[in-house]
C-alpha cells in the first residue's frame, strides 16, 4: 500500500510504502504523483520504505515502467529504510536517473526530509 506522508507540500513528495505491492496500489497511487508532476514538473520525492516487504509481478512491472517514463522528472530522490538492497537501488538510481537519490537509514528520516527540502 502507497500513503501520502502528510510533510507532502508542493513539488515535495513523501510516501509510505509498506507490505507487498499490487498493481491495485499502482493504479491508485501513480495518477495523483502524474498530477503533481504535471503540476510541478520536476518533484522531490521521499519514499519510506520501513514496511516494505516487496512487489507482486505486475506491481514490480507497473514500478519499472513509471520510473523509465518519468526518470527525469525527479529532481532528488531520497530512499529511508533499513535494508542493504535499498541502499544499493539507490545507488543505482543515480546512474538512471537526471536527478540525484541518496539513501538513509530510518533513523534519519529528518535528515531525509531536510535535503529534499533544500
Amino acid at each position: 500500500m502507497f500513503e501520502m506522508l502528510a510533510e507532502s507540500e508542493g513539488k515535495m513528495v513523501g510516501v509510505r510504502a509498506t507490505g507487498r505491492l499490487t498493481d491495485a496500489d499502482y493504479k491508485e497511487f501513480l495518477p495523483k504523483l502524474e498530477e503533481i508532476i504535471g503540476r510541478h514538473g520536476r518533484v522531490r520525492l521521499l519514499l519510506d520504505l520501513e514496511g516494505f516487504e516487496g512487489w507482486e509481478p505486475h506491481a514490480a512491472w507497473d514500478d519499472f515502467t513509471f520510473g523509465m517514463t518519468h526518470w527525469n522528472h525527479f529532481e532528488r530522490m531520497a530512499l529511508v529504510g533499513d535494508k542493504n538492497w535499498e541502499e544499493l537501488v539507490a545507488k543505482l538510481m543515480n546512474l538512471l536517473m537526471r536527478g540525484e537519490a541518496r539513501f538513509f537509514a530510518t533513523a534519519e528520516m529528518a535528515a531525509a526530509w531536510a535535503w529534499i527540502k533544500e
